[in-house]
């Protein structure tokens, strides 16, 4: 027998390796912490580290200098209920059928969150504080904690933990007199602003009015009372000796909030600041070096899988995002951003829009209606206040004129390289037609995709048959790619009143509703259809006979539509309806029309923005001299 004799430094190199690989094996079994670090309504072009040599973000700009930052992260919605439902489950809210502001929509138990996978792995999730999920359900129950007073610090001992911390300190409302006094007494912001009303570079999309170049130098002070929070939580995860264990991303929840911010498709509304730093611990997860940028798109409906691949999960079928960070991250199919916007609060006005960083295309699929306001909560910041008195009195012409006017363009193509503000609409430049007919394709096939819930209007969801929009427009059954054709037709630039007369003559009742929108893009234009649209005006639906009315009274119909909207008032409405029937009366300025006892009995109406149209209107009663 053959004796083999073994040194003892060999045992120890064996040892050694053995002890090595055990602790690979161990790492490999650890998870990193993550900390997302959010704040609301700032565009990138707002920061110090997307170029703003006016900003004063240094804590923000510190993350950016040692980690990643994404040039092209995109909202993919411009207002915060309706982003942050996309970035929590994954999906588009288009999808889901809750891309309506304020509308609470259920969806299917399937569509989890994606803090349900996290706590299922052991993680600690904590929210401070912001929910706002716009869907069904209880938003604070899908956290471990949830309020002003959450932190990772209440987890167990060793527990790896997901906490978001969110600043609203640059909401904005923050802009608003009252808020601004506020936080000046408590020396939130300084007194008087770091920069000088006129030494403010304002964009060109906008007017140069006073009150425009004040609130952009308090929204600076603002950015940086901000960033002063961020560099808080920095601090505190340094003390407690936890940022070499810490994945820690900052970003913003959508653009603003300056007029022509938020609830825009233009970058000014959508796209975002993301920055990423990975200590060394966890930088294999990254495929980004330290302290390098990437044009790689990304936007909110990646959030989701992102963040799963980074605790080695993979996407789940229901998520449509991508992971770009992690153990699964996938390259991008397309160079592709899909962009959204619908109603917000009591404002309807359905647009979509595709980008892929060079060029931009955006499509109105109601362009009857003005550009502004898209609400009118901003009215109370003194920016949009001056801005809408300047145009009222005449004082504007172009672009800053123009945004108030109805009808719109009903297609936009921007090229970004050489009109970064995208102030030149160049869909109708015959050197862009080529381009143009390539994004219009590419939008129609990304709607057909996510099948795109909007083909239903809202005020039509609750005379569907399913339990959620999402399954009755899921449905095999169910004609998507008829309605959305349809849909397609009425706001195009090329629709004749013989096809939306056809439209109007469809058995289907969203393909009704469709034909009813494309008369009113058409105008005048329509006046064949007006026998076919007054005999609906006896339909089933109060979408269509509401719609109707409007259609109407833009092809010169103006007392039969008025006539018509009054009847409604009459009438048993969802609150969806109702909305629908307020802003009819409002856009068409026919509201002198409204009996004085329905305002009267619906000034304490539950529905806000009932109460808020019986409000307006009795004011104006009151003022009117006798």
């Amino acid at each position: 027998m053959k004796r083999y004799r073994v040194s003892i430094s060999a045992i120890f190199t064996l040892a050694t390796f053995l002890c090595l690989l055990d602790q690979t094996e161990l790492s490999a079994a650890e998870r990193p912490n993550i900390v997302w670090i959010t704040s609301e309504d700032n565009a990138s072009h707002w920061m110090g580290c997307y170029g703003n040599e006016q900003a004063k973000t240094p804590n923000i700009d510190s993350i950016a200098r040692k980690g990643v930052v994404f040039d092209r992260a995109y909202s993919n919605a411009p207002v915060c209920a309706v982003a942050r439902c996309t970035l929590l489950h994954g999906a588009y809210s288009v999808t889901l059928g809750t891309q309506h502001m304020r509308s609470r929509h259920p969806i299917p138990n399937s569509f989890k969150p994606y803090v349900s996978y996290l706590r299922e792995q052991g993680y600690f999730c904590t929210n401070n504080y912001k929910t706002d999920y716009n869907r069904e359900g209880s938003d604070k129950d899908i956290w471990d904690r949830c309020g002003r007073k959450a932190h990772y610090r209440d987890r167990a001992a060793d527990q790896p933990f997901f906490s978001i911390f969110n600043f609203t300190v640059c909401h904005e409302s923050s802009l608003f007199p009252e808020k601004i006094a506020n936080n000046r007494k408590q020396n939130v912001i300084p007194q008087q602003t770091r920069l000088q009303p006129d030494e403010i570079n304002l964009p060109p999309y906008l007017p140069d009015l006073p009150e425009m170049r004040s609130d952009f130098a308090i929204y600076h002070d603002n950015l940086t009372a901000m960033d002063n929070l961020v560099g808080d939580v920095l601090r505190e995860l340094e003390k407690r000796g936890l940022r070499e264990d810490t994945i820690v991303f900052y970003y913003s929840d959508h653009g603003g909030p300056t007029p022509r911010g938020k609830r825009y498709l233009q970058d000014t509304g959508v796209r975002i600041p993301m920055v990423v730093h990975f200590p060394d611990k966890w930088k294999h997860l990254c495929p980004f070096g330290a302290g390098t940028r990437t044009s790689e798109p990304v936007a909110f409906v990646d959030l989701a899988p992102t963040l799963l691949s980074l605790v080695n999960l993979k996407t789940p079928s229901h998520m449509q995002g991508r992971a770009f960070l992690g153990k699964h991250r996938t390259q991008p199919t397309d160079d592709y951003v899909f962009l959204f916007g619908d109603r917000f609060d009591e404002l309807v006005g359905m647009r979509r829009g595709i980008t892929d960083g060079r060029f931009k295309y955006i499509r109105r699929f109601m362009p009857h209606l003005p550009a502004a306001p898209y609400s009118y909560y901003q009215f109370s910041m003194p920016s949009w206040q001056a801005w809408q008195a300047a145009w009222k009195n005449g004082e504007l012409k172009g672009q800053h004129a123009a945004i108030w006017e109805h009808p719109q363009p009903k297609e936009m193509l921007y090229d970004l390289q050489a009109d970064p503000w995208e102030t030149r609409n160049i869909a109708t430049d015959p050197a862009y037609q080529e381009k143009l007919t390539k994004y219009r394709a590419v939008l129609r096939e990304k709607m057909s995709e996510f099948r795109d819930t909007a083909v239903v209007p809202e005020s039509m969801f609750d005379s569907r048959t399913a339990k959620t929009v999402y399954e009755e427009v899921q449905a095999k059954s169910f004609p998507y790619e008829e309605i959305l054709a349809s849909a397609m037709l009425a706001s195009s630039p090329e629709a004749t009143p013989f096809q939306v007369r056809e439209l109007l003559a469809n058995e289907n009742d969203a393909i009704k509703y469709w034909g009813t929108i494309g008369c009113m893009a058409l105008g005048p234009a329509a006046n064949d259809s007006t026998d076919d649209l007054k005999t609906l005006l006896d339909h089933k639906s109060p979408t269509i006979r509401i719609s109707t009315a409007v259609a109407l009274s833009i092809i010169g119909e103006k007392d039969a539509a008025a006539e018509a909207l009054v009847e409604e008032l009459q009438t048993e409405l969802t609150p969806e309806e109702a909305i629908l029937l307020c802003n009819s009366f409002r856009f068409l300025q026919c509201g002198d029309h409204v009996p004085s006892d329905w305002i009267e009995a619906n000034l304490d109406n539950e529905n806000e923005y009932v109460k808020r149209f019986a409000t307006r209107l009795a004011d104006q009663k009151t003022l009117q001299p006798n």
